[in-house]
Parts: C-alpha cells; sequence; structure tokens
C-alpha cells in the first residue's frame, strides 16, 4: 500500500512525545512490511524540508498552527506528482488536520483521546471555546463515515459521547520496546521519576507538590523529570517557590538509554497528567519493574495501570502524596506492583501494534467495513 501518514509533529522536534513515538514507530513498522510510507508533519529549526529515515520518507512543513494547511497542499501535491495514495492517516490531536479536503483517498483518523480537558489548560478562553467546538461538533459531522482509531477504549467512549459511531472505532493500543536494557540498577536512595513532555497539561507541578510534603519525612528524597517542553520554566519556578530545587532534577531531552536507566532507578514513576490517550510512559517504565501512582480520571491511565495490580490510581492530590509515601515505605508492596506491571507489560509490543494497522488499512483499502477489533 502506499500511505500518508499526517501528524503535528515528529520525535525530533523540541515538543515531541508519545504520540511522535506511536505515529514514527507505526510508519516504520508499516515501511519494514514493504509499504510506501509518507509522513507530514510540521518543521522545527534544524530539521530538513525532506528526510528519508527508517523506511519513511518524511516531509516538514509549517509551524504550529500553519502546519495544518501547510500539510494539505504537501498531501495534494505529492498525488498530482505520484497519483493518489491509497489510504492517507489524519491524526486528531484536538483537531484534524481535514485531510478529505485534500485527497480522495479512504482517510482513517486517529486519536489518541479527546481534549476537552486541555483546552482550557493549553489556550485562553476565547480559543478554547473554539477548539472544543470544532473538535466536539464540527469534527465530528465533517469526518462522518470514516474510519476511526483510538489507542484506548477510553477514548473510543469519549469518541461516542461526541457522536461518532463505536462500530467504526478500532482500539489499536500502544506498545512497548522488548526488554533489552535488563539488570540496570535500581537507586540506593528514594527516587521518584516523571517522563514525559514538560507541558502545563502534564502537571509536573503535582510532583513537585509531593517532594515537597514529603521531605521533612524523607531527607534524600529525589525527583528525576525526563523530558523537554516550553513549560520547562515555569516547573523550575514552582520548585523554587516550594523550596524543593536541590531535590529535583529536570533532566530534558535525553537519549533512550539514559531513559531507560532513569525508569530503571526510580522506586516509583508519578503520572500527574490532566489526559493521556493511553499512557506509554507507564508501561516503559512497568519494563523495569517501576509501579507508576497516576490520576484515576485521566483517560487512558485507567487502562495501563491496572489498579492496586500493576500500580496505583488515585483521585487527587492528597492522596497521590499519601499513596506515593505509603509505597516507598513498603517495598514489598512496591515490588509486588513492579513484578505484575512488568508481567503486564510484556502483553503490550509494537509488532502487534503495526500488525494491526496493516490488517485495518488493508480492510480500510479494500473497501471493506473494518471490524471495530483491539490489539492486547
Amino acid at each position: 500500500m502506499r500511505i500518508a501518514f499526517v501528524n503535528w509533529r515528529d520525535s525530533t522536534h523540541p515538543e515531541g512525545g508519545g504520540a511522535e513515538k506511536y505515529a514514527e514507530t507505526v510508519c516504520a513498522g508499516l515501511a519494514a512490511r514493504g509499504h510506501d510510507v509518507t509522513l507530514l508533519c510540521a518543521r522545527h529549526p534544524g530539521s530538513a524540508a525532506v528526510e528519508q529515515r527508517d523506511g519513511i520518507r518524511m516531509y516538514r512543513q509549517g509551524g504550529r498552527l500553519t502546519v495544518y494547511p501547510a500539510s494539505l497542499r504537501r498531501l495534494a501535491a505529492l498525488e498530482r506528482a505520484g497519483g493518489r495514495f491509497d489510504v492517507v492517516v489524519d491524526t486528531q490531536n484536538g483537531v484534524p488536520f481535514w485531510t478529505p479536503l485534500a485527497t480522495r483517498a479512504p482517510v482513517v483518523v486517529l486519536v489518541h483521546h479527546v481534549h476537552r480537558e486541555q483546552w482550557p489548560i493549553a489556550l485562553g478562553p476565547v480559543a478554547a471555546r473554539v477548539g472544543w467546538f470544532l473538535e466536539s461538533q464540527v469534527a465530528p459531522r465533517t469526518l462522518r463515515g470514516h474510519q476511526y482509531v483510538a489507542v484506548s477504549d477510553v477514548t473510543r467512549t469519549e469518541l461516542a459521547e461526541l457522536g461518532v459511531d463505536p462500530s467504526t472505532v478500532a482500539v489499536i493500543r500502544n506498545g512497548t520496546e522488548p526488554p533489552r536494557h535488563t539488570g540496570l540498577p535500581r537507586s540506593p536512595e528514594p527516587r521518584l521519576v516523571v517522563l514525559g513532555r514538560v507541558v502545563p497539561h502534564k502537571r509536573v507541578e503535582h510532583a513537585l507538590a509531593v517532594v515537597a510534603a514529603l521531605a521533612p519525612r524523607w531527607p534524600e528524597l529525589r525527583l528525576r523529570v525526563v523530558g523537554h517542553g516550553w513549560w520547562m520554566d515555569e516547573v523550575r519556578e514552582e520548585a523554587h517557590r516550594l523550596g524543593v530545587s536541590e531535590r529535583v532534577d529536570l533532566l530534558g531531552f535525553v537519549d533512550d538509554d539514559t531513559k531507560h536507566r532513569e525508569l530503571a532507578a526510580a522506586w516509583l514513576a508519578l503520572a500527574p497528567s490532566v489526559k493521556e490517550g493511553w499512557g506509554l510512559s507507564v508501561v516503559e517504565a512497568a519494563a523495569h519493574r517501576t509501579p507508576t501512582v497516576a490520576y484515576r480520571q485521566a483517560g487512558g491511565l485507567a487502562e495501563s495501570i491496572h489498579d492496586g495490580e500493576t500500580g496505583v490510581l488515585v483521585d487527587d492530590l492528597d492522596e497521590l502524596t499519601e499513596t506515593t509515601e505509603r509505597l516507598l515505605t513498603d517495598g514489598t508492596e512496591r515490588e509486588r506492583l513492579g513484578r505484575e506491571a512488568a508481567h503486564h507489560a510484556l502483553g503490550y509490543t509494537w509488532e502487534a501494534t503495526v500488525r494491526s494497522w496493516e490488517d485495518l488499512l488493508t480492510e480500510v483499502v479494500s473497501g471493506r467495513t473494518s471490524p471495530a477489533a483491539t490489539n492486547g
């Protein structure tokens, strides 16, 4: 198949995160299976406009907002030059790219999660209302009848609440890397880790608040924040305000080996995000027997964590703090959760994710109705 995958960013973008990891891994996997894969995304300083990587032909154009019209123009130009794509994947990150305007190819809409809670955090009140109107009202009507892909059952349910027919939504979850980083040491001192983009809706400040609350009783406790983002200065200022700057390490972007060392060294991972489609960081930590404490209402985190079995779900900051201290104190329970988490993580492979995508796209291209099946 000749496939175009349209995504907001790629993994080299300073704001790249789990959605970019998902897109590129799926694209590379499809390319390895013999498909012709093109990825369209935003350009950023230092990036090439055109690049061939991991079997993917990448075209970068536009910025934070202009990537939408720029990618539509590029998609149309590529079809004029090389003929119609067999299928186009349109990633709806709040709002879709509206790719049916630029192509007559079948369009599959990928949604990691619904952004109801994130719009007010990311934008001002007026822009947030516009964004939510486009996501909740315009997109479901404009894209009615198209095949959807969600990364969790929670997202599938949320799409149904917006009027998307559940029978048109397949669930294809994130995979995780095979456990090749084994035997990495655990920190002898109590350590917490937060992995992900440093942006407002990830609420790294809640992890800082946990450290501040526990500091008097845990003098050696440290927090390692692995990730980068435009909210980093605000997080640094909040750490200073709470008096925990000496206990918090803001590592920024790190390479893959460093990421795995940090996840393995931590006693616990915290995921205080407002919303996640699935929770790739949870499964990556689990592969190192590091359980995660997260918020129950944060979308897909309630699926990537089996509450009380592979990690713990909580309802508010007070409970996040209390649960973190309880698990820091109870090594036996923490280790039990870690063992179960590692076993759970083995059930999610990128190979299964890519295979599910290939099967789905084959069904769409053939014109047959795609089942709302799941992987994992």
